[in-house]
């Protein structure tokens, strides 16, 4: 009778050109650790080695957004569960020390206790293409403000010469106007010297405006074929919506409900309670751009949905300052966005495209044959608010086992809802007032 396999953990300490793997029992008891080139090789070889040791129930990879995500593919792909394990705790390093096997050991032991694990982005779809032309397209705007700047400081300390002749001009047009320029003189010369640089910096500023044009026009394909009715939500536009996709990722299931993404976004409210009194303070982990894509929903909402005046109104009535109104909506996280986003959807909550959207949804859905996905967002309810139950009914999605990465918030946070159906994430305070 054939001996059945022990059950074993592996944990993966990952770096640019070697990973460190070791395994240890489901008891946490070590078996082997050893190192393995970050090669299609090594894979091979490393996954060879695991699976020697026993049935593998779960491996724990460090940075599976960097240097582990070719082998976190690998691993899933091989159809083994994968979890993406936090870096080591701080106590244990100052104790213990720091080493490669440790390391891996350490992830493994995490992944056995459940501490400061969750399950890692697969990057391997439309998302993960949004997110590399994102990086691109954000390192050229830095560039381009850089360029700018450069182009203006210089026109303030330069001769008059060449001052008059940009003096008044908007950007576009000093830019234009100074790519064509013809600088000649003497290199020993103030007016030449500084007339080339101008012309250097217009051009690069003209070529970074066309690549970021470029970019736009990728990211507003990828969206027209994968996510046509996001951007037609209010206050959202081609920005957001990419922010938000890249931070739910390619697997959404990753995100079970409405606390995990506030959780997530950094919009969720966390206890600060000294034992006396009971507090809330906002959230300062999250994913501080899809923060800053939600704010800026908010803004957009506040001056061109009703729904978001009215409530801005009754605070205003209920002698709230500006201030402490934006605060408010801060702790918001504005309705018909994610937490879920369903492979396939209906349309009838969506308000209809306009036409020109129509034609280039039409347009790039004769290009690409995948199936859509979508955003789907929460019902809208127009009924009287006061008949509304105090928690709103969440959207049915597949609920998954496996833990969540949500920076270490916890997912309890109270819910609340205001006039005409928009969800606050509010804290348990008496000093903050309920909308309804």
């Amino acid at each position: 009778m054939a001996e059945e396999k022990p059950q074993i953990i592996v944990g993966v300490d990952t770096h640019a050109d070697t990973h460190h793997v070791a395994v240890v029992t489901e008891y946490g008891k070590p078996i082997a650790d050893q190192k393995f080139a970050a090669t299609a090789t090594g894979y091979t070889k490393l996954i060879h080695f695991i699976t020697s040791h026993g049935t593998v129930g779960a491996v724990g990879v460090e940075g599976t957004g960097s240097y582990g995500a070719e082998l976190s593919r690998v691993l899933t792909k091989e159809k083994l569960k994968v979890f993406e394990v936090n870096r080591p705790n701080r106590q244990q390093r100052r104790i213990r020390g720091k080493s490669d096997p440790f390391d891996a050991y350490q992830a493994a032991q995490s992944v056995l206790a459940e501490r400061g694990i969750s399950t890692p982005k697969t990057k391997d779809g439309p998302v993960e293409c949004l997110r590399i032309l994102r990086t691109a397209r954000t390192s050229a705007m830095k560039a381009r403000t850089i360029a700018i700047n450069q182009i203006r400081s210089l026109l303030v300390s330069a001769p008059e010469t060449i001052r008059a002749k940009y003096r008044g001009l908007p950007t576009s047009a000093m830019v234009t106007a100074l790519a064509r320029s013809r600088p000649s003189g003497h290199p020993a010369e103030t007016g030449y010297i500084t007339a080339l640089p101008l012309k250097t910096l217009a051009l690069r500023y003209q070529s970074l405006r066309s690549e970021i044009a470029s970019t736009d026009e990728l990211l507003q394909e990828i969206l027209d074929s994968y996510a046509p009715l996001l951007t037609e939500l209010t206050g959202v536009g081609v920005e957001v919506a990419t922010q938000l996709l890249v931070t739910v990722g390619d697997n959404p299931e990753r995100i079970n409900n409405e606390a995990q993404f506030a959780a997530l976004t950094g919009t969720a409210p966390v206890p600060a309670s000294s034992g006396k009194t009971t507090r809330h303070r906002l959230s300062k982990g999250g994913d501080r751009q899809a923060n800053s894509a939600l704010h800026h929903v908010v803004l957009s909402r506040m001056q061109s949905d009703h729904r978001t005046q009215d409530y801005v109104a009754k605070r205003t009535a209920d002698g709230k300052s500006k201030r402490e109104t934006m605060r408010c909506l801060s702790l918001r996280r504005p309705r018909n966005l994610p937490p879920n986003i369903q492979p396939h959807r209906s349309a009838r909550h969506h308000r209809p495209p306009t036409p020109q959207t129509a034609a280039r949804h039409h347009a790039a859905a004769s290009r690409r044959t995948p199936q859509p996905v979508v955003f789907q967002p929460l019902p809208h309810r127009a009924r009287d608010c006061q008949k509304r139950p105090r928690r709103p009914n969440l959207p049915t999605v597949a609920h998954s086992t496996a833990p969540v990465h949500n920076r270490g918030q916890s997912p309890r946070v109270s819910t609340a809802t205001t006039t005409e159906g928009a969800t606050s994430w509010l804290p348990r305070n008496p000093a903050v007032d309920n909308p309804n």
